[in-house]
């Protein structure tokens, strides 16, 4: 049932990011934008990685889960590390940017599998297939180096192109300070997500009669 459940989220991963990629990549509003400068962009949305990541591991459970590469992606603190960015990258799009858009056709399939279905998707695979022996209080603080590292990437970027992925994070329009004080917030609420997955793993661990191990 797991490795079913995960070829079903790989195959709706995989065809929200083609179908983005498409749509973003032909858009007539984009026509003016370099190719390779559309790429890049495209690239450059956080929505777009944690898509990358839940699809990549998903496969990596589903179809090819004893090869070394489907044995990193199927480590339990890697699958907690997915769910904890799907969760806020879901977030932080329904408070902050849904809203501001409303998006139709093939872009409203995308935008809803990309923020909606993987996300509550792979957090059900979590909750009910994923491992979870292993999982320590430290694990948060070593997944938040991805989210700060792509807080760095788009800070800098956005300095050289003049172009943010996301408008609360636009040092451009709203001043370092406050961007950075944006920034810091969503690193914030990436931390307490991850403190959270690890309760909620060791409280599922405990329930089903699992031994911790003793990092945990």
């Amino acid at each position: 049932m797991a490795r079913i459940f995960a070829g079903i989220i790989a195959v709706v991963g995989w065809f929200a990011l083609v179908l983005q990629f498409v749509i973003m990549f032909g858009s007539p509003d984009n026509q003016s934008i370099a190719p390779l400068e559309r790429i890049v962009r495209f690239f450059s949305f956080f929505t777009i990685h944690m898509n990358i990541f839940v699809s990549l591991t998903s496969s990596a459970v589903a179809f090819f889960p004893r090869t070394k590469v489907g044995s990193f992606l199927t480590h339990p603190s890697v699958q907690a590390a997915v769910a904890t960015f799907l969760s806020i990258g879901g977030i932080v799009y329904s408070l902050f940017l849904r809203s501001i858009w409303d998006p139709t056709g093939w872009q409203a399939v995308a935008d809803h599998l990309l923020h909606d279905a993987t996300p509550v998707l792979f957090f059900f695979y979590w909750i009910f297939f994923a491992p979870k022996i292993g999982l320590n209080w430290l694990d948060p603080l070593k997944w938040l180096l991805y989210p700060l590292a792509y807080v760095t990437y788009s800070i800098i970027r956005g300095a050289i192109v003049n172009w943010y992925p996301y408008h609360f994070a636009d040092a451009g329009v709203l001043g370092y300070p406050t961007a950075l004080r944006n920034a810091f917030f969503v690193l914030i609420a990436f931390l307490v997500a991850g403190l959270v997955f690890v309760l909620i793993a060791k409280l599922i661990s405990r329930t089903s009669n699992t031994p911790e191990t003793a990092a945990g």
